[in-house]
């Protein structure tokens, strides 16, 4: 398991577009999850994009903003 705590969110201020995007440190710019491969989980069939990774991200402590 990964120690890297961080925060994700679903629409940081300034995009238009609902995906979900990460930071390490809130001094970061958020990323869109594609651009961190060390993080990103596979979406199964049916599922909202993102939301495999969103799920594994909460359950090892990441906060939501």
């Amino acid at each position: 398991m990964d120690p890297t705590i961080g925060q994700m969110t679903w629409r940081p201020e300034g995009i238009a577009e609902r995906s979900l995007h990460l930071r390490l440190d809130p001094s970061e710019s958020w990323r869109h999850y594609k651009e961190c491969p060390e993080y990103s989980q596979p979406d199964p069939p049916d599922f909202s994009e993102g939301f495999a990774t969103f799920m594994h991200l909460l359950k090892n402590g990441w906060e939501i903003i």
